[in-house]
């Protein structure tokens, strides 16, 4: 079994998420007491995101490469960065480390290849929203159409993510809203909607829309088992 290398903290709830769904699915797959093998290194959330919001891409570029060399100095053999937003950074990190990297864009594309879907949806953060580094990997790299939530409704499910998801809060009125809006973006066309941050399967569930939801965090580390015992 290969050890996987987690770089987590953006934010801690969801990394909870990453680590019980690889170990249950390394459990499945291998039985008995089997647990994943797994590096990880959580950093302080507080300084990415106040890096993030002043836009200092590099900073936070700084410390995450910092935090990978450590994953792969403690026996690694590949790498998940726990978090969609900060995949804008991936091609930094990649550079400075010689195990390779598993995207998360890149796993959620193959799942909705491979299910023939090709017009998506994407709630995340407004940078995963509004910025290239993610919606044009999955049109440039996959054929995949992106559609996004208007302006105003961008600014709510920016706010609900760093002000209440993150802080692992769970509101019934956010959660009506996230709802409205995925059914806008599938009377828009959308065949699927990405759930394309980590925290938001904390909030919305399939069993709350008819609409097909694609949950990046599951993927991902449904992506990290396969490969760990491939």
């Amino acid at each position: 079994m290969k050890t996987i290398g987690l770089l987590g903290g953006m934010s801690w709830e969801s990394t909870l998420d990453y680590y019980r769904a690889i170990n249950e699915g390394i459990k499945d797959k291998l039985g008995g007491l089997h647990s994943a093998q797994i590096a990880m290194y959580s950093v302080d959330f507080a300084a990415i995101e106040k890096l993030q919001h002043a836009g200092d891409w590099q900073g936070t570029a700084k410390i995450l490469i910092t935090a990978a060399t450590n994953i792969q100095a403690a026996g690694a053999d590949f790498l998940l960065i726990c978090t969609n937003t900060m995949h804008k950074v991936a091609p930094e990190i990649e550079a400075a480390i010689d195990i390779p990297v598993l995207h998360i864009a890149d796993a959620t594309a193959e799942i909705l290849v491979d299910q023939g879907i090709q017009t998506v949806g994407l709630l995340g953060t407004a940078f995963t929203m509004e910025q290239d580094f993610y919606k044009g990997r999955l049109s440039d790299h996959y054929g995949l159409k992106v559609l996004v939530p208007k302006q105003q409704d961008r600014d709510i499910i920016h706010k609900v993510i760093y002000h209440e998801l993150c802080l692992g809060k769970i509101a019934s009125d956010s959660k009506a809203e996230y709802l409205r809006i995925i059914g806008s973006l599938a009377d828009q066309g959308a065949q699927a909607v990405i759930l394309g941050c980590t925290e938001i399967g904390m909030l919305v569930k399939q069993a709350d829309t008819d609409t097909q939801l694609v949950d990046t965090t599951m993927i991902h580390a449904e992506q990290a088992v396969k490969y760990a015992i491939m």
